[in-house]
C-alpha cells in the first residue's frame, strides 16, 4: 500500500463535476484522480483547511460517534476499482480489534482529514487508475493547502 495525501479538490474547469486528486507520498510524477460529488468536495476542502462548522456536519458527527464508542480511525484504504467505481474502507481500532467498514473513498477521505488518519491506496489501484501529474500542478504550495480548482 502507498500512503497518499489530498493534493487538490474542487470543481472541474468546465463545471462538469468535482475531482479529488490524491498524491502518493514521495511521488512527484502521478496522482490518483477520483470523481466526487459537490458536497464531498466542499467537505474535504473544509476538513483540509481546518474549518469547523458551528454545528456538527455528518463527518464531524461520525468522528465523534467513533470516539465516544471508544474507537479510533486508524486509517482509510482505497483498495479496489470495480467497473469504474473506487472501493474504500475505514479501519477502526476498537477494544475488540480492527473493524473494517466499507465506504465510498470520498467519505473515507472526508473523515480522514478531520481525524488526521492516514490515507492509503493499493499499488494495484494506483497502477490501474493513477495519472501523470498535470503540468503546472506541482508548483506552489498545493501540498500544504489544496487549492480549489476553477
Amino acid at each position: 500500500m502507498v500512503q497518499v495525501h489530498v493534493f487538490q479538490v474542487g470543481q472541474l474547469p468546465d463545471h462538469s463535476g468535482h475531482l479529488l486528486l490524491l498524491k502518493p507520498e514521495g511521488d512527484d510524477q502521478r496522482v490518483l484522480p477520483i470523481s466526487i460529488a459537490q458536497y464531498e468536495a466542499v467537505s474535504i476542502a473544509m476538513g483540509v483547511a481546518g474549518v469547523t462548522p458551528p454545528r456538527p456536519m455528518p463527518y464531524e458527527l461520525l468522528s465523534t460517534v467513533i470516539t465516544r464508542l471508544g474507537g479510533e480511525l486508524k486509517q482509510v484504504v482505497i483498495h479496489d476499482l470495480r467497473e469504474g467505481t473506487f472501493i474504500g474502507q475505514l479501519e477502526i481500532a476498537t477494544k475488540a480489534g480492527i473493524i473494517e467498514v466499507d465506504c465510498r473513498p470520498s467519505d473515507a477521505v472526508a473523515l480522514a482529514v478531520r481525524t488526521s488518519a492516514p490515507i492509503f491506496v493499493t499499488e494495484e489501484v494506483l497502477d490501474q487508475a493513477g495519472a501523470p501529474l498535470p503540468q503546472g500542478l506541482n508548483e506552489g504550495s498545493g501540498e500544504a493547502e489544496p487549492p480549489i480548482m476553477d
